[in-house]
């Protein structure tokens, strides 16, 4: 009997990699099992799809940009609706961002910033880092984006800070726009104000996607401070989209259940790609051409025990026999 072999051996005090665990039952690991892994696709068929998507969720805020009036109503809709329900951090936090330098402008730098910066980041660390787990996790973000899409093209909604004054929120990154590349147009750098959409506020992809880079870092990262930051980073860009007046609370709620639809969408989606390549894959392979059958010749049976070889006689080896003369 052979020995078992030995596990292999492991630092104390550091987890190992997540994505090498067997997984069992369904959820994002079954889909990257140490059966089924697969290496990540070429950064040259990657790059094409996400700005693609990334230009489609980009276009999506400007076809709706100009439906000033109801993007108005349905901001003020979602404060009223807060104030009934009593779930309506915005106006502490708005005052507080805008008059308190050191919380407001670190915010202003991180709603212009990190929302695109950390996310590709994070998409490229997976991507290099944990490849059987990119395929499904892009899905993922790239749905709940798609999602969003939607939610600004069926219901354009103004932020807080471009409601009436009567609403009583400032626009902290106008405030503070002298001291970064931003102007009166929220994260748009100065002049390309009109290139943006600022009616989409609902829901908060800027939450959405921060939630989707925290559960990548907590999932993924093995070192404990990345993992702490993946908690940390949602929770804190909710604060900073509250506070400077660039959504409301339900906007952020709204960008968790988005993530949430799109990630229980992404296993459905990723087995329908596969079904279509496959069919694609079989209509484009050519057809197997059988061999002549004069090139396969048919093989010999080999003699069994019921039938035993035959002696030649030698009456088989000389002929016929000749003639009697009786019969003449």
């Amino acid at each position: 009997m052979s020995s078992p072999r030995p596990s292999p051996p492991t630092t104390p005090g550091r987890p190992r990699p997540r994505d090498d665990r067997p997984v069992h039952g369904s959820g994002p690991s079954a889909d990257v099992s140490p059966a089924r892994r697969r290496p990540a696709p070429r950064w040259w068929a990657e790059l094409p799809l996400i700005a693609l998507v990334y230009a489609a969720y980009s276009g999506g805020r400007l076809l709706v940009a100009g439906g000033t009036g109801s993007a108005v109503a349905h901001g003020e809709a979602i404060v009223r609706l807060e104030h009934t329900l009593r779930i309506s951090p915005e106006h502490a936090l708005n005052q507080l961002f805008t008059h308190q330098a050191w919380l407001g402008v670190p915010a202003c730098f991180a709603y212009a910033t990190l929302h695109y910066v950390i996310t590709p980041a994070v998409l490229v660390w997976l991507w290099r880092r944990h490849s059987g787990s990119y395929l499904y996790m892009r899905t993922w973000l790239m749905i709940s984006t798609l999602l969003g899409l939607i939610g600004f093209s069926l219901l354009p909604t103004a932020p807080p800070r471009l409601l009436p004054a009567a609403a009583g929120f400032q626009d902290t990154m106008a405030h503070f726009s002298h001291l970064g590349w931003w102007g009166a147009d929220a994260s748009a750098p100065q002049g390309l104000g009109g290139m943006t959409n600022q009616y989409a506020a609902m829901p908060s992809l800027h939450v959405g996607w921060a939630l989707w880079c925290g559960v990548m870092l907590w999932r993924y990262a093995e070192n404990r401070v990345l993992r702490v930051a993946g908690l940390a980073y949602p929770v804190a860009i909710t604060f900073v989209v509250l506070g400077t007046a660039n959504h409301y609370l339900l906007d952020a709620v709204a960008g968790v259940a988005v993530m949430i639809v799109g990630l229980l969408l992404t296993r459905p989606a990723r087995h329908l790609t596969a079904r279509v390549r496959s069919r694609f894959a079989r209509r484009a392979a050519p057809a197997a051409v059988p061999a002549p059958p004069a090139l396969v010749p048919a093989p010999r049976p080999a003699p069994g025990p019921a039938d035993p070889p035959v002696a030649a006689t030698p009456a088989a080896v000389a002929g016929p026999a000749p003639a009697s003369p009786a019969g003449r």
